[in-house]
C-alpha cells in the first residue's frame, strides 16, 4: 500500500472544484448536484441548493393561468347578468305585484301606529289642488284634529283659508280636496296602483 500524499499550503483553503465530470464523490468532497457543486452558467446556489430565483418560464405560465382564470370569471359574471336580465323581464308584473304588496303592508303598520304626519300629506295635495279659494279638505276623524291645530298655530301659513270638515268614509292618512275647480284625491291605494304602473314599464 503506497504511503499517503502530504500536500502543503500556505494558507487556508477558501474554495475547491472538482475538475473531472465523473458522477461519483471524492472522500471529503461534495458530490456535483450537491449544495457545495458548482451550478452551470454562474448561477448561485442557495443553503437548500436552488437558485433563490424563480426562472421565467414558469412566471409565464402563472401569469397565462392567471390570465386565464380572470376569463373565465369574467364570462361567468356576464353570463349571470344576461340571465338576471331575462328572469326580471320576464316577471317584470310579478316582482312589482310583490314590491307593493309588501309596501302596502309597511304602510299600513305606520297608519296603525300613526307613525305618518296629516299636515305635510294634506300640504302636499295642496300643491296639486286647481286653485286655493273655497278649498274644502276632507280628513278622517283621527285626522282632523291635528290639522285644525295646525291651521290654528299658524293662521297665515300653509292652510290658511281651507276649511277643514270631518269624513268617515276618509280614510287615516288620507285626504280629499275640493273646490270649485275640481277634486284632488290623496288616496293610499291610488298611490300604490301609479307606483306600480311606472314599476311596470320601467325598462
Amino acid at each position: 500500500m503506497p504511503g499517503a500524499l502530504t500536500i502543503s499550503l500556505s494558507g487556508p483553503i477558501t474554495s475547491a472544484r472538482i475538475l473531472d465530470s465523473h458522477p461519483a464523490t471524492i472522500e471529503g468532497t461534495a458530490p456535483r448536484n450537491g449544495p457545495g457543486a458548482e451550478l452551470p452558467h454562474g448561477e448561485q446556489a442557495d443553503l437548500q441548493g436552488g437558485t433563490g430565483q424563480i426562472p421565467a418560464y414558469d412566471l409565464e405560465a402563472q401569469k397565462a393561468a392567471f390570465s386565464q382564470a380572470c376569463q373565465a370569471l369574467n364570462t361567468v359574471v356576464a353570463r349571470f347578468n344576461e340571465f338576471c336580465g331575462k328572469v326580471f323581464a320576464q316577471n317584470k308584473e310579478d316582482i312589482a305585484r310583490l314590491s307593493l304588496e309588501i309596501a302596502r303592508k309597511i304602510l299600513v303598520k305606520k297608519v296603525e301606529d300613526g307613525d305618518y304626519e296629516i299636515e305635510a300629506i294634506v300640504k302636499e295635495a295642496l300643491t296639486n289642488a286647481p286653485g286655493r279659494e273655497d278649498v274644502v279638505v276632507h280628513l278622517n276623524p283621527q285626522d282632523l284634529a291635528q290639522c285644525q291645530k295646525a291651521q290654528e298655530a299658524e293662521p297665515a301659513g300653509a292652510f290658511c283659508g281651507v276649511k277643514f270638515v270631518c269624513d268617515p268614509n276618509i280614510g287615516r292618512a288620507e285626504c280629499v280636496l275640493e273646490n270649485p275647480k275640481g277634486i284632488i284625491e290623496s288616496v293610499i291605494e291610488q298611490h300604490l296602483e301609479r307606483i306600480g304602473k311606472a314599476l311596470i314599464k320601467a325598462e
